[in-house]
């Protein structure tokens, strides 16, 4: 049986998004690709939002499992996703690389923020579809 590849979910704060997509990524993917985060620098905690909001939808308590992390705290990835920097992204080497372009939700509506969840969750299904067939190239 081939290994389950290493998803890096990357920002610059590693606080939010990636912080969700490592969240969601396990929940709906887990037995699709094993997921990471991080980021270039680090907040003291997972944004609180984020954090209230995931757990109210899908149940899953981020700060039991998850804390910011940088670059080097995470194994070495096959695949590396940006959330949407919109400064100068991470980099981190892989052998497959997406830019999912999402906003920011921090310090903004929780509305504002469940459409961001809500992006990342089909993100999530739509990377571990891509997996299973095939469609990305992993050596």
């Amino acid at each position: 049986m081939r290994r389950k590849p290493k998803v890096a979910f990357i920002c610059v704060h590693n606080s939010c998004r990636s912080q969700m997509a490592e969240a969601l990524g396990k929940h709906f993917a887990g037995d699709v690709f094993e997921s990471y985060s991080a980021g270039t620098e680090m907040r003291p905690q997972i944004n609180q939002d984020a954090v209230r909001l995931i757990k109210e939808i899908y149940s899953i308590d981020m700060e039991e499992t998850q804390k910011p992390k940088l670059l080097p705290d995470i194994p070495e990835v096959d695949i590396v996703i940006k959330m949407g920097c919109n400064v100068i992204c991470p980099f981190l080497p892989s052998q497959h690389e997406e830019d999912w372009g999402l906003d920011d939700p921090s310090g903004k509506s929780d509305d504002e923020f469940k459409i961001i969840i809500q992006k990342i969750e089909e993100n999530v299904k739509m990377l571990s579809d891509k997996i299973k067939n095939g469609d990305i190239a992993l050596q």
